[in-house]
């Protein structure tokens, strides 16, 4: 590691990902000219202030060039840490930078916690919500619709506080915003009491019982997800998330599958280690809903991923139409997972305005072999007006991504507004935006 690499750099606590140059998976090498890690607030907006062109980089779990810049790129990894509850909002102000991890242990401590997580536990709270990064669950809105409030550092480095409250027209459009108007500093959440989560797995379920009790099958649990591997006669693990406060137990057999006698791994033949507990186990909500635990390195690592959110009622449509590709799938899908996901009213959220259901693939680390083969999902369930998740691979054609948002002219003057310049856009978002 060369010095300097990062402004102030302290070696010790410097992530391996900031150490590759690279995103998390490795399938991407940053071409900023500088890479920086200030360890003030004063720090970063003079960094802002003077640049003409920055990105911030969160945990590095893009697996595009979303965070990509020609300028500078930064992480707010060294900024002090902080969160800041209130309990008579019953919200939690927290450092953009930090961990859903570490923030839901901080949480829990204090007997609150966040309604939902994602699969993993590592990603950074400001990376994910800007994405529209989200959990699972019938009723369970991507993580951003916890967002109440956003400090951010804008292109001229003022610090500036947007709110739902003080602004409810146009916040909808700042939360996912994809890093596009400012660097986000403090990110203000609501939270609500503290639950224990137990969870089963269950193996083999046909695909005839899957389609046919879609709506049965995520809605059983506050948190669904369902697996498959594509390969031979297709069945789906089903990863079922109950509150421990609701009555239930559960079945030796359900939906045709046969509940799991051990701890399990989405991936076929993997060590189920580095899984969250099983077993109907009741633990906290922060050590159930991710899949995979925070001492362990996330998922298999050595992979690409895609996602792609398609209106809810036409869910069996996009995995009728997937059908035909399971023999292509099989060879370069490690696995795939379906999970449901409330609607909102973010502009730019996979999830605005209708409930939806993911369908998500985790690849082989082979984008020659992957490629063509993506190229036929996105043709399989483009009529279904599948919206691809902004933080891994996809090559939507811009014009069809300007038809799945309908409030992108919105956004568009958002950016007018906050960076006329242009200094927190990089090629990617010019692109998909179409914003030259």
């Amino acid at each position: 590691m060369s010095p300097g690499y990062f402004s102030g750099l302290r070696p010790d606590i410097v992530s391996p990902v900031h150490e590759r140059r690279t995103n998390w998976a490795g399938n991407v090498a940053f071409s900023a000219n500088g890479f920086h890690r200030p360890w003030s607030l004063s720090e970063l907006q003079r960094l802002v202030a003077r640049s003409s062109r920055v990105r911030a980089l969160g945990a590095g779990h893009s697996f595009n060039r979303l965070a990509d810049t020609p300028g500078d790129l930064v992480t707010l990894a060294g900024l002090p840490p902080a969160i800041d509850l209130d309990a008579g909002r019953a919200t939690a102000t927290v450092s953009a930078g930090l961990r859903y991890g570490d923030l839901a242990r901080a949480l829990h401590q204090s007997g609150r916690a966040l309604r939902n997580l994602g699969s993993l536990a590592h990603i950074s709270v400001a990376g994910s919500c800007a994405t529209g990064t989200h959990g699972s669950g019938d009723a369970n809105g991507c993580l951003a619709t916890a967002v109440t409030a956003l400090e951010m550092v804008t292109a001229d480095g003022d610090l500036v506080t947007v709110s739902r409250d003080g602004d409810p027209e146009r916040f909808p459009g700042m939360v996912v915003a994809l890093g596009a108007l400012g660097i986000v500093t403090r990110v203000t959440l609501e939270t609500v009491p503290a639950f224990d989560v137990r969870q089963y797995v269950y193996e083999d379920l046909p695909l005839a019982q899957v389609t046919e009790h879609f709506g049965d099958i995520t809605g059983a649990a506050y948190s669904v997800s369902l697996f498959t591997g594509w390969r031979g006669p297709l069945t789906w693990q089903a990863w079922l998330k109950y509150r421990a406060d609701e009555p239930g137990a559960p079945r030796p057999e359900w939906m045709g599958g046969q509940l799991a006698g051990g701890a399990r791994h989405p991936v076929a033949g993997l060590s189920a280690e580095s899984c969250t507990q099983q077993l109907g186990v009741p633990g906290p909500w922060h050590e159930r809903l991710p899949h995979f635990r925070l001492e362990f390195t996330p998922s298999v690592g050595d992979e690409l991923q895609s996602e792609y959110l398609v209106p809810r009622g036409r869910a069996l449509e996009a995995l009728a139409a997937l059908q035909p590709l399971a023999d292509r799938l099989a060879v370069v899908v490690q696995v795939s997972e379906i999970r449901t996901v409330a609607a909102d009213d973010l502009w730019l959220s996979m999830a605005d305005e209708r409930d939806s259901v993911a369908i998500h693939f985790t690849w082989i680390s082979d984008w020659a072999a992957v490629a063509p083969v993506l190229a036929e999902v996105e043709r399989a369930i483009a009529p279904m007006q599948a919206r691809p998740h902004w933080g891994k691979l996809f090559g939507t054609d811009p014009d069809v991504l300007a038809g799945l948002y309908p409030r992108l002219d919105d956004f568009r003057q958002l950016l007018h507004e906050y960076d006329p310049a242009g200094k927190f856009r990089n090629d990617l978002l010019e692109h998909v935006l179409l914003l030259r």
